[in-house]
């Protein structure tokens, strides 16, 4: 199943981080702690440079919590401040003023050295569609400022939120990179709603959701709907399976599949699978050396052709 989704908007709201990044001091970049990879979007490295960082793991309240604090110590080994949150409920809003405040006080005491009494924070918040960014910040403001919905792209222009006296946010849309250079990366992404769910087949989703969880945690999957199968069991099946635990049928007695699909993803994106993480660090190095090993394989076969156009040139 090839993923790639990049529409127009995104296109935009990337020059205009470009154009606007020198106007803040921190970068706030939430990711769902349930694919801390996957969500991180490996464009704004190079595009925040010299910024300070601030890493919010949203949605923790949905992933493992081993796995989270895990992932915590993996972005903090690479420099990155971290901060566990649940935008819902405001868990680790207070710590996000706190870092901020603490990244900025060297500077900001220089400022007020030189006669500058007021010298506001200004932080760009930033993340891949349905990550939570809306729900943050209304949370963290106190009040509905940001729109907020259950599809990856209500958000389509920047806006500037003052906090307090000290605090600006400039809020931006979700903006994912142009090409998923593996393959796992855009099913994550789409498992867990960043992808717009109308350009994808549900039902092939599904399949491809469940061969994922029959590799990790097959048993979440048989406690939800109470079913029984082995983890060699063909996906479709395991569908199938779950289509007849929940009566879903179409005319002529067969399983509905498509709506098993469906109601399959919506259960595991809202919880009711129970916390699962669907990756961990050692999961990307796999990916690196697999990777690190097409790529060798590729350049080899590329310099067998060059070796043997050469011979029967010659």
């Amino acid at each position: 199943m090839n993923i790639q989704w990049y529409p127009g908007h995104m296109t935009k709201t990337r020059r205009m981080m470009e154009e606007n990044i020198s106007l803040v001091d921190i970068v706030i970049e939430l990711v769902d702690a349930r694919i801390p990879y996957s969500s991180k979007n490996p464009d704004l490295d190079a595009l925040t440079k010299n910024k300070h960082r601030i890493i919010l793991l949203n949605k923790c309240d949905l992933a493992d919590e081993k796995a989270t604090e895990i992932w915590t110590a993996y972005f903090e080994n690479q420099g990155f401040c971290v901060i566990q949150m649940n935008s819902l409920k405001g868990t680790g809003m207070n710590a996000v003023t706190d870092a901020a405040r603490s990244m900025m006080r060297e500077k900001i005491e220089k400022l007020k050295a030189r006669g500058r009494i007021h010298v506001p924070i200004r932080s760009m918040i930033v993340g891949i569609p349905n990550v939570g960014k809306s729900t943050f910040i209304n949370k963290y403001v106190g009040k509905t400022t940001a729109k907020t919905g259950d599809k990856p792209g209500v958000t389509r222009g920047k806006q500037w939120i003052k906090l307090k006296k000290d605090f600006e946010l400039l809020d931006t849309p979700g903006i994912l990179w142009p090409k998923f250079e593996d393959q796992e990366v855009g099913l994550k992404l789409a498992f867990t709603g960043a992808i717009n769910d109308d350009i994808l087949d549900a039902e092939t989703l599904s399949l491809a959701f469940i061969n994922h969880m029959l590799l990790r945690n097959a048993d979440s999957i048989r406690k939800r709907y109470q079913i029984s199968f082995d983890t060699a069991e063909e996906p479709h099946m395991v569908l199938r399976q779950i289509a007849e635990a929940r009566g879903f049928k179409l005319k002529g007695n067969e399983p509905d599949l498509i709506r098993t699909g469906k109601i399959l993803l919506d259960e595991f994106r809202g919880g009711k699978l129970g916390r699962i993480t669907l990756e961990l660090p050692e999961d990307i190095q796999e990916m690196f050396a697999e990777k690190a090993k097409r790529e060798a394989t590729k350049a080899a076969e590329t310099k067998v052709r060059k070796e043997n156009y050469k011979n029967k040139s010659s």
